[in-house]
């Protein structure tokens, strides 16, 4: 699987690429600004791109951009973001095209080996994945939402397991219950969001977004 990798440290961009070969995966190019970022995703039109947001010229959002930027030239290409911090509106801007394929990970993560490739493996699939952190602060806020406030807490956290990206098995694993009764909560969460199966799009993922929307 071919990976495109922006990330403007020079020992931590050796480390990712080491470590992403190491588990079978071929790094085509790995660059450090976002120009770069945005050249590379179109000549490689890669399986996966994984970048940190913040990129040079100006270090504030090139990464996000040139994401995003290429997500719109070639629709559902995966890529999972890479943070120094929680930012929860560049989580809901990587998912308002809807299409998947995302991920946003906490730097601090990518020391956890199995946790980091797992987050490639999720996004490369066409899955999307938050960071547990992310996703723990989200919880820890008072919802605006409605449609989230009349969620059970055990419908609460299977959605909280659904924006890190597990699947119904892992969810079924983690919380010790049935893969049936996950799917029953599931049924109930989109019924309670309003996400009917007609939808456009993918429902786990619009289920995601009204959890960012409400954090």
């Amino acid at each position: 699987m071919r990976v495109v990798l922006a990330e403007d440290q020079a020992l931590l961009r050796d480390g990712l690429v080491r470590l992403l070969s190491a588990h079978g995966y071929e790094v085509v190019s790995a660059v450090e600004t976002g120009p770069d970022l945005q050249d590379a995703l179109e000549r490689h039109r890669p399986d996966v791109a994984v970048a940190d947001i913040r990129l040079p010229p100006t270090f504030k959002n090139e990464g996000l951009v040139a994401a995003l930027q290429a997500r719109r030239r070639h629709p559902g290409l995966p890529v999972l973001i890479l943070s120094q911090h929680v930012e929860p509106l560049y989580a809901r801007e990587l998912l308002s095209d809807r299409a998947g394929a995302i991920g946003y990970l906490l730097k601090d993560r990518v020391s956890d080996v199995r946790s980091f490739i797992e987050a490639v493996r999720i996004v490369a699939g066409g899955g999307t994945t938050m960071d547990p952190e992310v996703v723990a602060q989200m919880l820890a806020r008072r919802s605006r939402d409605e449609r989230l406030g009349s969620l059970t807490k055990r419908e609460r956290e299977v959605l909280a397991a659904m924006a890190e990206g597990h699947a119904n098995a892992g969810i079924a694993a983690r919380m010790v219950i049935t893969e049936k009764a996950v799917s029953k909560h599931i049924n109930t969460i989109f019924a309670k969001l309003g996400l009917l199966p007609d939808l456009d799009g993918n429902r786990r993922v619009l289920a995601v977004l009204a959890f960012l929307d409400a954090a």
